[in-house]
This record gives structure tokens, C-alpha cells and sequence, in this order.
């Protein structure tokens, strides 16, 4: 008797540590940098590196998207990034998955032809066709903005 007592409280705790394990809500924040400034870069990195372990030290998910548009651009060019270290190391090493690099091709396309050259991206940044379009849709979705 004591037995079979003891093996239902057992199921029990294991259903129900699944169905809370189940209800985890996944969080999903969209940083938007807009401006040629390291301090703005540094700040929006800090914000989505702050969230991350935020969440981690609570055992639930998050997702950050990192969008760059106009002068923002300029966080995940190759050649004028003040910050492409911090990046792979945050994309790459510590946050593996967690954090997307959304780049404006619109904007890539105009540095572009404003330059006379091609615009290479750090190989971390995935071309979005709009920067202002993709942060509208992700607000859509459903995911929190954050302007630093």
C-alpha cells in the first residue's frame, strides 16, 4: 500500500513539473540601433546580454533580435563596426541561438550606392529587406521593443 501510495506521488510531481515545463513562456525582445554611435551599440549589447542572463537565472527562454537600420548599419559592417568583436563573441561563444543580428538592406543598399562600393556585413548579420518593416512585424508578433 505504502508502495503504491508512494509511486502516485511520484507520477503526480513528474506530471506536474511537465505540465509547468510545458506552460515556460518564451520572451522575445527586438532591440532597435539606429545610430552611429558606440555608445548606442554598447548599450543595446549590454541590454540583450542583461536579458539573457536574466532569463537563464530564472530557467526560462528569450529571444533578441538586434535590428540595425540608417546609420546603425554601421554595427555590423565589417569595415566600420566599433563593436564586431563583442559580437561574435556574444553570437558565437556565449549566447549561442539566442540573439539574432537583423541588418537593413535597404540601408545596405543606399550606403552602397552612396560609397561606390559593396557593403560587406559581419558574418553574424542576417539581411532583413527592411529594418523598420521587420521591427513593425516582430511588435506584431507579439515581441517587447526596446530602443537604447
Amino acid at each position: 500500500m505504502l508502495r503504491r501510495l508512494a509511486t502516485a506521488a511520484l507520477l503526480a510531481i513528474a506530471l506536474v513539473s511537465s505540465a509547468l515545463a510545458a506552460d515556460a513562456k518564451t520572451h522575445h525582445v527586438a532591440i532597435q540601433v539606429d545610430q552611429n554611435d558606440p555608445q548606442v551599440m554598447n548599450l543595446a549589447l549590454s541590454n540583450a546580454t542583461n536579458v539573457i542572463e536574466y532569463y537563464r537565472g530564472k530557467n526560462e527562454d528569450v529571444d533578441i533580435d538586434i535590428v540595425a537600420y540608417g546609420p546603425g548599419l554601421h554595427m555590423l559592417r565589417v569595415d566600420t563596426s566599433p563593436v564586431k568583436d563583442r559580437l561574435k563573441r556574444l553570437k558565437d561563444m556565449i549566447f549561442p541561438g539566442k540573439i539574432q543580428l537583423s541588418a537593413c538592406n535597404n540601408t545596405r543598399l543606399g550606403m552602397e550606392k552612396a560609397e561606390g562600393h559593396a557593403v560587406a556585413l559581419v558574418p553574424e548579420a542576417a539581411l532583413v529587406p527592411s529594418g523598420v518593416v521587420h521591427l513593425m512585424e516582430l511588435q506584431e508578433q507579439g515581441w517587447s521593443y526596446i530602443r537604447p
